[in-house]
C-alpha cells in the first residue's frame, strides 16, 4: 500500500521521465536515415517491454511486505553468485562470458549483482558494534566475491561500480574519512607514480593528513611504505603489460595517436556530439549514426546520438533531468532514519551516478572507453531493470518511514 505522505512521487516521475527519454534516444539510435529510406531495428521495442516490466516490478515491490522484502536479500545473492559462476560456462560473445540467452533477450548477472551486493553490505555493516574496521572488512569481503567472478568473464569496468558503491556505503555508516583515505590511496599512489615529484608529494601529503587524524606513528609508517611501494612497482607493471593495453592507456591520453584503432570510438563520439553544435542535427538526421561511423550508438554511445541530433540543448536538458533526479535521491538519503536503509540508499545512489559521470565522461573524452552504459537511456534490459528497482528499492524505503521507524 502507497503512503500517500510518505511516497516520493516526484522521484518516481523523474525516474518515469529518464526512462521515457531513454525509449526516445534508443528508438532514434536504432533508425537508420538514408535519403527517403528508413530502417529500424528492434531494440527500442525491446526496451520499452523491459521498461513497463521494471515499472510493474516497482509497484509489485512497494505492495511487499517489508519483512518479504528483507528476508529474500540473502538468498537472492546466493543465487546472483551462482549465476554469476555458471555464466562463465556460456558461449563467449565479444571474447566475454557475460550474458544468458533467453528467447532472444539477453540477461546480465552482473548487473543485478550491483544491487544485491549493496543490500547485502547494507545489512552486515549496519549491524550494531561493529567496529569501523569490522565495517571495513565485512563491507570488502562481501563486495570481493563477485568482482572476482566479473573480473573472470572478464568485464574491468563493472567492477569499478562496486568499489565506488562501497565507498559511499561506509561513508554513510559513519566510518572515519582517515580510514576512507586509506582505501583509496593505492590510487592515487598509482595515479601520481607518472611523475617523481607527485610521488613525493602526495606521500608527503598522506603522512600530514594521517597524523592530523590522530593516527599512531606505526600506522603511518605501515601506510605510507604500502603507498611508496605501490608507487614505485607502477612502472614494472607498465612495462609487463601487453603492447594493446599501454596503447589504450596511451590512446585515451591522446586518441589520434590511434585514429582507426583504439582511438576510434573516442574521436567519432566527440565529433558527433560538436557536430550537433547548439540545436542539433535534427530528429533521425545524425550522420555519424546513420552512417555507422559512431559506433555502439544504441549502447554505450548513445549520448552522442543525442548531442548530434539534439544537440547542445537536449544535452543540457537530459543532464539537468538527471541532476535533479539525483538530488531528489540526496533528500531522501537525507530523510532516512534505519540505517540499513541509509546507507543501501547511499550505496544505490553513488553506482547511479558513478555510471552516469563515466558514460558521460567516455562519450566526450575525458575517461577511457570502459563499456559502462548510461543508467535508463543506453540499451540494455538487463540494466535497464535492475537500475529501475534500485530506485524502486529506494522508494519503498521512503514509503515505509510511516510504518517502521
Amino acid at each position: 500500500m502507497i503512503n500517500r505522505k510518505k511516497f516520493d512521487f516526484t522521484l518516481l516521475a523523474l525516474l518515469i521521465l529518464l526512462i521515457l527519454m531513454g525509449c526516445v534516444a534508443i528508438f532514434t539510435a536504432s533508425s537508420t536515415t538514408i535519403g527517403e529510406r528508413m530502417t529500424t531495428q528492434s531494440t527500442w521495442w525491446k526496451q520499452i517491454i523491459f521498461a513497463v516490466l521494471a515499472v510493474g516490478v516497482i509497484v509489485l515491490m512497494i505492495k511487499l511486505p517489508m519483512p518479504v522484502f528483507d528476508l529474500v536479500i540473502v538468498p537472492l545473492f546466493l543465487l546472483n553468485l551462482l549465476a554469476l559462476g555458471l555464466v562463465l560456462l556460456t558461449p563467449a560473445v565479444n571474447g566475454s562470458h557475460r550474458w544468458f540467452a533467453l528467447g532472444g533477450i539477453n540477461l546480465q548477472p552482473s548487473e543485478s549483482a550491483k544491487l544485491l551486493t549493496i543490500l547485502m553490505v547494507a545489512r552486515f555493516i549496519s549491524r550494531e558494534h561493529l567496529t569501523e574496521m569490522k565495517q571495513i572488512l565485512v563491507g570488502m569481503g562481501i563486495t570481493i566475491i563477485p568482482v572476482l567472478l566479473i573480473i573472470i568473464e572478464p568485464d574491468f569496468g563493472t567492477t569499478l561500480v562496486f568499489w565506488c558503491a562501497l565507498l559511499a556505503m561506509l561513508i554513510a555508516a559513519d566510518v572515519p574519512l582517515f580510514y576512507i583515505l586509506l582505501i583509496i590511496s593505492p590510487v592515487i599512489s598509482i595515479v601520481t607514480s607518472i611523475y617523481p615529484l607527485a610521488i613525493v608529494v602526495w606521500l608527503l601529503v598522506l603522512i600530514f593528513l594521517l597524523f592530523r587524524s590522530h593516527l599512531s606513528w606505526v600506522a603511518v609508517t605501515v601506510a605510507t611504505i604500502i603507498n611508496a611501494f605501490i608507487a614505485i612497482i607502477m612502472p614494472v607493471f607498465w612495462n609487463g603489460l601487453k603492447d594493446y593495453q599501454q596503447g589504450r592507456i596511451l590512446t585515451f591520453v591522446d586518441p589520434m595517436r590511434d585514429p582507426l584503432g583504439a582511438g576510434y570510438q573516442i574521436i567519432q563520439a566527440k565529433i558527433a556530439i560538436g557536430s550537433g553544435a547548439i540545436a542539433g542535427k535534427g530528429w533521425l538526421a545524425g550522420t555519424q549514426k546513420n552512417m555507422n561511423f559512431l559506433p555502439e550508438h544504441h549502447t554505450d554511445f548513445i549520448f552522442s546520438v543525442i548531442g548530434e541530433e539534439f544537440g547542445f540543448v537536449g544535452s543540457v536538458l537530459l543532464l539537468g533531468v538527471f541532476i535533479m533526479f539525483f538530488w531528489r535521491i540526496i533528500t531522501d538519503v537525507g530523510e532516512l532514519k534505519v540505517r540499513e536503509r541509509k546507507i543501501a540508499s547511499a550505496g544505490i545512489l553513488a553506482y547511479l551516478m558513478f555510471q552516469t559521470f563515466i558514460n558521460v565522461g567516455m562519450n566526450i573524452g575525458l575517461v577511457p572507453a570502459t563499456g559502462i552504459p548510461l543508467p535508463f537511456i543506453s540499451y540494455g534490459g538487463s540494466n535497464l531493470l535492475i537500475n529501475s528497482i534500485s530506485v524502486g528499492v529506494i522508494l519503498k524505503y521512503m514509503n515505509e518511514r510511516g510504518f517502521i521507524k
